[in-house]
């Protein structure tokens, strides 16, 4: 018998930093999490298209890309709020804020109440930079150096991983985990995401933006990163009670893979 594969039915979704139009978004693994995933709300945290590539070369745009943006308008179509809040790379969509542009509700910022009553701000993150301090480290990771040194080699690295039947690795991961002035930066982006929060009276904080999946309590408040489709394949999901977790989507995808019990043999 074949395995067949559940749905993962949530009240929302968040999910930031796909970067559809280069060579690194894990397309295939985006394709498979939406057609699975049904919710009722959909929030695009920003970067999901990068512009950048369309205006510095390296533009890759596949079929794949193209079902991923159809697979969304299909799901605002039957009903699911979509909430597109750009990032860096895809800012010249700013200027349509506050637009519905077929099905999508195009902002800067959102408001999203959980069944508890709880609420949180929705940002891509971009906007924190000027507040936190290591924002040179982050644009070497996140630009030049990881255009050209980290993700050629995550590249190669996975696809030997892949003829081996390995998960995906991330090095630029390793370095933010294990790198001291990385994880400098990243404590501070979170920090202040966190008191951004906290100085407009919100429970919490959903982003995007440094490619670091993260769901914790800082300073009294949720701070909750929906990470990336590039290395981590991760999103944020709100169940209908309200609980949120972090959902990495090569660990999600075994548990919702069932085998079908043997039928019984004819007499």
């Amino acid at each position: 018998m074949g395995k067949t594969v559940n749905k993962l039915k949530i009240r929302s979704l968040f999910i930031s930093d796909v970067h559809l139009g280069t060579l690194d978004c894990h397309t295939d693994q985006l394709f498979d999490f939406l057609h699975r995933v049904e919710c009722e709300n959909l929030y695009l945290l920003g970067d999901i298209v990068d512009f950048w590539k369309a205006d510095n070369g390296g533009w890759y745009w596949s079929q794949r890309c193209t079902n991923i943006l159809h697979l969304i308008m299909d799901k605002a179509q039957r009903g699911t709020r979509v909430v597109y809040i750009p990032g860096n790379h895809d800012q010249v969509l700013r200027d349509y804020a506050f637009m519905d542009l077929v099905g999508f509700q195009m902002c800067v910022e959102y408001v999203h109440q959980s069944p508890t009553g709880k609420r949180f701000l929705l940002i891509h993150g971009d906007e924190l930079d000027g507040a936190v301090k290591h924002n040179r480290l982050l644009l070497a990771v996140g630009s030049t150096f990881y255009d050209w040194l980290l993700m050629p080699l995550n590249r190669g690295y996975n696809r030997l991983r892949r003829w081996l039947g390995l998960p995906l690795w991330s090095l630029s991961l390793f370095i933010k985990d294990n790198v001291k002035k990385a994880a400098a930066y990243i404590d501070s982006y979170e920090r202040a995401a966190a008191h951004e929060a906290i100085r407009r009276g919100f429970d919490g904080v959903v982003c995007g933006h440094i490619h670091k999946a993260a769901l914790r309590e800082v300073d009294g408040v949720s701070y909750m990163n929906a990470g990336d489709w590039v290395e981590s394949c991760s999103a944020i999901v709100e169940d209908f009670a309200g609980e949120l977790r972090l959902l990495r989507w090569a660990e999600e995808r075994v548990s919702l893979v069932s085998v079908p019990p043997p039928q019984r043999a004819a007499a």
